[in-house]
């Protein structure tokens, strides 16, 4: 009997395979059937993609094999991230909020023990069931390739000792995708390893995936769970020379121009159910610039767009693979990023073309930066480290043709869902047992959404929190602000880009919501109102230590 295979898909690439036939509407073995009947499950993520990067929604990088994903699936159009790398990884692989797992903000860097327990302590603690875990409880094989950026130094955070069978890729929170050396090198099961010759991080990662998903189909008619999380395209952009030479020169109009066509795809997509008033860009008139430095962005947008491809090229090797094995057709893939585009490296990021042919080594190399960010998260304000819906909204696309009714696939599914619904998902499609000494999972199942549900999944009150960046959502309604500044109060339904601020207009509802969001932002250990950070606190102790 065939099983159920999910891919939570989190990724790119280049070639695209072929659709399956439509097959019939088989509903989800319910827990307790035999392991032949309940799905294999793969999560794989990107790093730091924007909102309309991939064609699908409405980005011009060829991303023929997503699309072709979104074609046969359903694509999420209010799907939340955490707005950061680690605390995203935490809340989607614990199901509960990043606080409350140990990374309220980020992962202790190598070498750099914080010295303290608590929502804030860098690593992932023991208060806290992994997806690897509770699926392992099932009897699944349980598989990882990519970033774990959950805690570096404790090796009772990595990820076999947190469930996993078997690992491959960087525990730390970049790394290079030619020559990962070091502290932010590469490790397979708990030994660090060398790369070969003809390392690429995104290549080699899918194909160790490839391999273990090979091993553990061999070894019996158990399930298995593959976590793929590649490190594209975040920085150092260390695009492979063909891809960024696809895409030179095709970013010489500008962060307008590309914004204006992203936009007009969207609107003939209809990406969104109602019109989006898109938010302007927050840099300089890109006719302002030197040419040199116009040039100079031109790449390295060119180097961001490479990477992307390259991801999407090994999602069609991904799935090309499990359509061989005849393991597509009852395959459930989802796709999304770990926030939006990433505005580190200044308003201009950092690099040129010389960069890129020949890059530095170690993290250092090419940054997309604020202005690129900006347009890459159309039709969003803001990116990476906010919970505005620049920085924690994903493109998230739902791929499964033996559940989603053939009538359904190429639609949206525009109900509010979030990072911590992958556990409950999990739990009810695999059987899994997640311990009752445990803080219980904040998300609900996304299979109502997956088989055509038009109800909310969420009615409570859902939380946002990271750097002192802030987010309710209650229905409509969204509070949410940046750190040390005022409540910004928004209507979800008729301004998805957070244009027109009601807080002044409805005092009630902020302090309705603002009052719910203490509750659980004390409930939850979150510090406020003045924030945590991990740089600010690594930074003072250095200070101190110098003085003594």
């Amino acid at each position: 009997m065939s099983r159920f295979s999910i891919c939570f898909l989190l990724l790119f690439t280049g070639t695209a395979f072929a659709q399956p036939p439509a097959s019939p509407t088989n509903q989800p073995t319910p827990p307790g059937g035999t392991a032949a009947d309940r799905p294999n499950i793969v999560i794989v993520l990107v790093d730091d993609m924007g909102f309309s990067d991939i064609g699908c929604y409405g980005g011009e990088i060829d991303t023929p094999n997503l699309d072709q994903l979104a074609a046969g699936g359903l694509r999420f159009t209010q799907f939340c991230n955490s707005g950061r790398c680690c605390p995203t990884r935490a809340s989607l692989m614990t199901g509960l909020h990043p606080h409350q797992v140990g990374i309220g903000h980020m992962t202790a860097p190598p070498g750099k023990p914080l010295g303290f327990e608590g929502p804030y302590q860098g690593y992932l603690n023991d208060r806290c069931a992994t997806l690897a875990q509770v699926l392992g409880s099932a009897g699944y094989h349980t598989l990882m390739t990519g970033k774990w950026h959950l805690g570096a130094d404790r090796k009772e955070c990595w990820p076999l000792q947190r469930g996993f069978d078997r690992y491959f890729g960087g525990l730390s929170g970049a790394f290079n995708y030619f020559h990962p050396e070091g502290d932010r090198g590469l490790t397979e099961g708990n030994q660090p390893v060398e790369p070969d010759e003809d390392f690429y991080a995104t290549d080699t990662l899918t194909d160790y995936a490839i391999r273990y998903i090979d091993q553990a189909t061999a070894a019996d008619d158990e399930p298995f769970f593959l976590y793929l999380a590649y490190n594209a395209p975040h920085w150092p952009l260390n695009s492979k020379i063909k891809e960024f030479e696809k895409y030179r020169g095709q970013y010489r109009d500008g962060w307008e121009a590309l914004m204006q066509t992203r936009k007009e795809k969207q609107d003939k997509i209809g990406l969104f159910e109602q019109p989006v008033e898109y938010a302007p860009h927050v840099g300089p008139k890109w006719d302002s610039l030197p040419e040199k430095r116009r040039d100079d962005l031109d790449a390295i947008m060119a180097a961001y767009a490479g990477c992307i491809d390259s991801i999407d090229q090994n999602i069609g090797k991904l799935t090309n693979h499990l359509q061989a094995n005849g393991q597509l057709d009852n395959t459930l893939m989802f796709f999304l990023s770990d926030n939006g585009a990433c505005q580190e490296g200044g308003n201009f990021g950092r690099g040129s073309e010389a960069m890129v042919r020949n890059p530095p080594g170690g993290t250092a190399g090419v940054r997309l930066g604020l202005c690129w960010a900006n347009a890459c998260n159309v039709p969003f304000r803001k990116y990476k480290h906010f919970v505005h819906e620049g920085g924690m909204c994903t493109p998230m696309i739902a791929h499964w043709p033996a559940g989603i009714a053939p009538e359904r696939r190429g639609s949206f599914v525009r109900q509010l869902a979030y990072l911590p619904d992958f556990m409950a998902t999990c739990i009810e499609l695999s059987g899994g047992k997640y311990p009752q000494d445990l803080p219980d999972p904040a998300g609900r199942s996304l299979l109502p959404l997956l088989q055509g549900s038009s109800e909310p999944i969420h009615t409570d009150p859902v939380f946002w929190e990271h750097e002192g960046n802030a987010a309710v959502r209650w229905g409509k309604w969204k509070l949410v602000r940046e750190y040390q500044q005022p409540w910004e109060l928004y209507d979800i339904q008729t301004d998805r880009s957070e244009l027109n601020d009601l807080a002044q207009q409805h005092p009630e509802k902020v302090k309705q919501l603002d009052h719910l969001w203490r509750t659980w932002a004390t409930e939850t250990g979150v510090k406020f109102p003045e924030r945590f950070n991990m740089y600010e606190y690594l930074n003072q102790k250095a200070k101190e230590s110098q003085k003594n």
